[in-house]
């Protein structure tokens, strides 16, 4: 083969890799923004879905911003963050879980004898948010939870309505358990499971349980108790950790005292 030919040939290689570069930054760059929407939407639609609200894929978006509003949690004092304290960090925009539970300013070190979800590091202000009813008053408070199962870090949300006793619903919208026993925590029948059931007594504390196994229906306690998932013990231990540590003291408890002293 000449060297005008060789030339030519790297010419060419040259030239198809350039194009194929530029065409893949071009999609990584117009995909990302299409990608980072329809996350936003799966969220809406997962809060949504733990607030038993109504809603289709078209008008998803819609209901959310009639019906929610978002709050920011301080959780060493139980109070709502004043929007003038916000910052580019912290607000709802932007409020992103892991980020803020690496750190240094917004984040706490959880000591072992408290971490029930096994997380090690969480924020100190938790985005959650307020269900509004027609009038505009508020008939349900939804609250992000997070916490290891077998696999993985299990984040959802938990729903409770405005007598800050009942569960409302549950659902989870990031974990990697296993399809078919622990990836079972995405069972529609087993989150309707939940609807109704107690997750706090008079006095306020905690009384919300996941079984090992199966509700005993003449069990007196069985309205505060949730089916266990069959197989998947370490995941439904997860759960049940991760539901009694952010109901408990190092989580939404002040809030929820706070809210029960206006009652």
């Amino acid at each position: 083969m000449s060297s005008d030919s060789t030339k030519k040939t790297i010419t060419v290689a040259l030239g198809v890799c350039l194009a194929c570069s530029v065409f893949v930054s071009s999609a990584t760059v117009a995909l990302d923004s299409i990608q980072k929407q329809n996350k936003k939407l799966d969220k809406m639609k997962n809060i949504l879905q733990a607030g038993n609200l109504s809603f289709n894929v078209s008008n998803a978006e819609d209901v959310f911003k009639e019906k929610i509003v978002p709050i920011i949690i301080d959780l060493e004092s139980g109070l709502i963050l004043d929007k003038s304290k916000y910052s580019p960090e912290l607000n709802p925009e932007a409020f992103n879980i892991k980020s803020l539970s690496e750190s240094k300013k917004f984040g706490t070190d959880i000591s072992p004898e408290k971490d029930l979800g096994n997380i090690k590091k969480r924020p100190k202000y938790m985005l959650s948010y307020e269900v509004l009813n027609q009038n505009k008053d508020v008939e349900k408070y939804i609250f992000p939870v997070f916490g290891k199962g077998l696999w993985s870090t299990m984040y959802g949300f938990l729903a409770i309505n405005k007598d800050l006793k009942t569960v409302e619903g549950i659902t989870f919208y990031e974990h990697g358990e296993t399809p078919g026993l622990g990836g079972e925590i995405d069972n529609a029948n087993w989150k309707a499971s939940w609807k109704g059931k107690q997750a706090f007594d008079e006095s306020g504390l905690a009384i919300l349980n996941v079984l090992k196994s199966k509700v005993d229906p003449n069990d007196p306690n069985k309205n505060n108790q949730i089916d266990g998932l069959s197989g998947a013990t370490l995941t439904t231990r997860g759960v049940d950790n991760l539901i009694k540590y952010w109901m408990g003291e190092d989580g939404y408890a002040k809030f929820l005292g706070n809210l029960r002293k206006d009652i």
